[in-house]
C-alpha cells in the first residue's frame, strides 16, 4: 500500500482569466491514477491546498508529522515544483521508508500539463526505489540534497553534494 499525501501546488492550480489570477483547486490526483491505469493499491489523504511558493515551516512540519504517522512504508507527495527541493530535504531523517515528491510545471488541468506522466513515473519510483527521500520530475529521480529547481530551464537539475 503506497500512502499519498498532496500539498496543492501547479499540479492542482485553477486558472480565472487572462491574468493568470488562480486558485489550488480540488486535486485532480483521483483522476490522473484513473488516466496512469493505477486502480488500486493506496491510500490518499489530503494535507493542504497550498502554492509551494506559500508553504511556511509549519506546512513542512505537518508534512513531516504526516509521513512520520503513516502506516504506510511508501509514501508519494503531490507538492509545488519550486520548494519542492527544500521539502525532500526536511524529510531527510525519515531514511526508513521511500518518500517520493513529484508535481507538475502545467496544472494538471491543462492540456500540455506534465502532470499524468509524472504520477504515473512517481508510483513506479514509490515502489521500485530502495528507503529514502527522492523527487521524481519528468522521467528523472534526485535524492534529496543533491536537487534543485532552474527556474530558467524549467526543469530540475542534480547538485553537487559536500
Amino acid at each position: 500500500m503506497i500512502q499519498i499525501l498532496t500539498t496543492g501546488g501547479t499540479i492542482d492550480k485553477v486558472y480565472f482569466d487572462a491574468n493568470s489570477k488562480f486558485e489550488i483547486g480540488e486535486s485532480l490526483l483521483p483522476e490522473l491514477l484513473r488516466e496512469s491505469n493505477i486502480q488500486d493499491g493506496y491510500i490518499i489523504r489530503e494535507l493542504m491546498r497550498k502554492d509551494s511558493l506559500e508553504l511556511t515551516d509549519d506546512d513542512r512540519a505537518t508534512i513531516l508529522e504526516a509521513v512520520r504517522t503513516s502506516d504506510c512504508s511508501r509514501i508519494l507527495i503531490t507538492h509545488g515544483t519550486d520548494t519542492m527541493a527544500q521539502t525532500a530535504q526536511v524529510l531527510k531523517p525519515l531514511a526508513d521508508r521511500t518518500i517520493v515528491l513529484t508535481g507538475a510545471m502545467q496544472p494538471a488541468r491543462m492540456r500540455r500539463s506534465d502532470a499524468t506522466f509524472n504520477i504515473g513515473f512517481a508510483w513506479a519510483a514509490a515502489q521500485l526505489l530502495p528507503q529514502g527521500v527522492y523527487i521524481a520530475m519528468n522521467g528523472e529521480v534526485f535524492e534529496a540534497g543533491a536537487v534543485r529547481k532552474n527556474l530558467e530551464a524549467q526543469k530540475f537539475e542534480r547538485i553537487a553534494t559536500d
